[in-house]
């Protein structure tokens, strides 16, 4: 359990924040901090969910992402060429002028998996990215 509280600063678009307001406030959070707090948490236990992929993984990339955004649709392109040997298909829809979704299908080794992810949600531009796996072998 956290025992300092520390100050920290963070710069936000005004439609971001706004759409968060009015979730803490749905959720009956006391503070904007006492919701940033959860979404950290939440943040933190994924990081760690993500971690533990391994071994042969079936799954899927959810991405939203701003295609007006320099670079970005290359940078994307690229990824998934590196990756090819993954990628089993993918889904492209335009949203609207600017956004595009994507969701791509995979099949493969987990750590690879998780590599291709990663590359693909800390480009500039992507709005939403979301992993999703199991392991192939998984009574489901």
């Amino acid at each position: 359990m956290e025992t300092e509280l520390m100050r920290i600063g963070v710069s936000l678009p005004d439609t971001l924040l706004n759409k968060f307001d009015e979730i803490i406030e749905k959720r009956g959070y006391s503070s904007r901090s006492e919701g940033i707090r959860d979404a950290i948490r939440s943040y933190i236990s994924y990081y760690e969910w993500m971690g533990d992929i391994k071994g042969h993984r079936v799954g899927t990339v959810a991405v939203i992402y701003d295609h007006t955004k320099r670079g970005l649709s290359n940078a994307l392109a690229d990824i998934q060429h590196h990756y090819s040997p993954l990628i089993k298909s993918s889904v492209h829809i335009h949203l609207d002028h600017d956004n595009c979704f994507e969701v791509i299908v995979l099949d493969g080794d987990g750590e690879e998996i998780k590599e291709l992810a990663e590359a693909i949600m800390s480009l500039k531009g992507v709005k939403f990215s979301k992993l999703t796996t199991v392991s192939s072998n998984e009574k489901i």
